[in-house]
């Protein structure tokens, strides 16, 4: 049995709850006998808390409450009523930042999958836009000394693994680094027309007659969207289309920024769009938006491909990585560069010889190749499996 470590769904980390989900089903489809269990809110439902209060009732719930259910579940297979496949042979921490598990399932194997080492570099000293606070610098550190236990560390981008070789392969236990490169967590693929129209009718927002060009992520500093609307806003003479922005909400000093370079009729805001609505939004954009400053993969450059919609990024980390071949790929300040290539990509034969270059690429991104990749990781720790 693999006993996967998820998330807490309180923090609204999705790609991360999504990621354990997919790992979950992947194994039990390849005939891998595997549960997920995760940190469950107690404290965290009380109502009323914010900022600083609720950080620290969650805490309660990650930090003191979790490890004992992890104790009794590791414990429950070693009982000699109960039956052999509830015997965990081995665990996955499918978030790094959930390392600080690792010393409460030894002596069993531990295989930690690491998406980005941002926030320890940060704490660390490094400019990564993920600055920690006092206690955010214990904790970074506290994850650090987790994954520097850990049996083996799966790095999800050749990027994060650099940075993995540098902090982690260091300490004297030196668990196995190596690639694990993600998979599609939603089956993205390109539809026809008709299907792209049907889904995106209902978004009142968006009139779905206009051409536009997506970004899709959070707010984060790293993120860029401020970049992302002074690109957009020097197109705005020359093509008269539209700003997509899904995921988080805007903030009012991005909003306000929007109004002074004069695009804010121009912008739509999709908050959190499920899988079957965001397939819609990549297949029809004109063009996928990528400027971030620091990422550890870069799931939605990968969607997006899928989708074959042809993808503008920034040249950092492994953003180049992940778009391959198929990438319109700049120096994430050169913003003119940018808007020449949404401007390049309002021809439609130029949109469709980069839409099959970003299909083929995404064919690297398979589900079942990234489940295979962890199935020999276990066996080489628990040959049995």
């Amino acid at each position: 049995m693999v006993l996967l470590l998820g998330n807490y769904a309180p923090d609204r980390q999705q790609s991360m709850l999504r990621f354990s989900t997919m790992l979950l089903e992947g194994l039990r489809a390849a005939g891998i006998a595997a549960e997920l269990i995760t940190p469950q809110p107690f404290f965290g439902n009380f109502h009323g808390a914010g900022g600083a209060v609720a950080k620290w009732l969650a805490y309660f719930d990650k930090f003191l409450l979790f490890p004992w259910r992890l104790k009794a579940r590791l414990a429950m297979g070693e009982r000699a009523s109960n039956a052999p496949s509830e015997r965990v042979s081995l665990v996955h921490i499918c978030d790094h930042s959930n390392a600080v598990y690792v010393r409460r399932c030894q002596p069993l194997p531990v295989v930690v999958t690491c998406h980005d080492l941002l926030a320890v570099r940060g704490a660390l000293g490094d400019e990564t836009d993920c600055p920690a606070s006092a206690t955010g610098n214990i904790l970074q550190r506290w994850i650090l000394r987790g994954l520097q236990r850990a049996s083996a560390v799966a790095c999800v981008s050749q990027a994060t693994l650099a940075d993995a070789q540098r902090l982690i392969a260091s300490s004297s236990s030196k668990p196995v680094l190596s690639v694990a490169t993600l998979g599609l967590n939603y089956p993205y693929r390109k539809l026809p027309a008709h299907e792209v129209s049907s889904r995106l009718e209902a978004q009142k927002a968006l009139d779905a007659s206009k051409p536009f060009v997506l970004h899709v992520g959070s707010n984060l500093k790293r993120k860029n969207r401020d970049g992302v609307m002074r690109i957009f806003a020097r197109t705005r003479k020359e093509w008269d289309g539209l700003l997509v922005f899904a995921g988080e909400s805007l903030p009012s000093d991005l909003r306000s920024l929007g109004e002074e370079l004069e695009i804010s009729a121009r912008i739509v805001e999709i908050a959190h769009p499920e899988g079957p609505l965001l397939e819609a939004l990549y297949n029809r954009a004109t063009a996928f938006i990528y400027p971030s400053r620091f990422e550890g993969f870069g799931w939605p450059i990968a969607e997006a491909q899928a989708c074959g919609c042809p993808v503008i990024c920034g040249d950092t980390g492994p953003l180049p990585e992940v778009a391959g071949e198929a990438g319109l790929i700049h120096p994430t300040d050169d913003e003119d560069a940018f808007a020449s290539d949404i401007l390049r990509l309002t021809d439609a034969a130029e949109r469709e010889r980069w839409s099959q270059k970003s299909l083929r690429n995404a064919e690297r991104f398979s589900t079942e190749r990234m489940v295979a990749h962890y199935i020999e990781i276990y066996r080489s720790l628990v040959p049995r499996l």
